[in-house]
């Protein structure tokens, strides 16, 4: 998957900006709300969703694949941003517990042993009574159902593109056990679904 990224990223340009997308609002709102200083984005990228967080005193760790999008965000952020290289499949790569995970537009991009690991591992790096928080992609997309079939709801949209599309029961079968409060809808040009969950005490 490393391949994919690097190719995104190969003119080493900020591909999206640093506007934040319209969930991330949602979330630093939440996270705001729910007094979350300290949070962890698998998948973090060149940092286009972090820096809203950042800019209201949010401590922000990611992890990212890509070392083209680590430069870009080095660049950006500087020491403000730390990034772990590798992949949020190979969690976790410290030892701290987060009030907040916030994990966008990335476990959809995995197989099934690999998300159930994901959601695993990101509770576990939760601090108590902490929040976690995935963007998915829905079966109400456009490509939903399109290109190579590779297993129930999987497809390969494009080469090398493999994505699962949650409906409701998905999520509850996948999230349940992870202490899965609340499942929201919104759209950003594609629908996704904005999955919460809170660990226990």
């Amino acid at each position: 998957m490393a391949s994919i990224w690097e190719s995104m990223f190969k003119d080493k340009k900020e591909l999206w900006g640093f506007e934040p997308s319209p969930s991330t609002v949602l979330i630093k709102d939440f996270f705001i709300e729910k007094g979350i200083k300290n949070i962890l984005i698998p998948g973090i990228g060149y940092g286009r969703n972090a820096q809203i967080f950042i800019e209201n005193d949010i401590k922000v760790t990611g992890i990212e694949i890509s070392k083209t999008a680590i430069e870009l965000a080095s660049n950006h952020f500087g020491s403000e941003l730390f990034i772990h290289h590798g992949s949020a499949t190979n969690m976790p790569f410290d030892k701290v517990q987060y009030d907040g995970i916030f994990c966008y537009a990335l476990i959809h991009l995995l197989e099934p042993s690999e998300r159930e690991k994901l959601i695993q591992d990101c509770y576990n790096q939760l601090a108590p009574n902490g929040y976690m928080v995935f963007v998915v992609v829905s079966k109400a997309a456009p490509m939903y159902g399109a290109g190579n079939f590779i297993s129930k709801d999987q497809y390969e949209v494009q080469k090398g593109l493999r994505l699962y599309f949650y409906d409701k029961t998905a999520i509850v079968s996948e999230f349940g056990k992870a202490g899965l409060i609340e499942i929201t809808e919104i759209n950003e040009g594609l629908p996704f679904y904005i999955v919460k969950c809170q660990k226990s005490e």
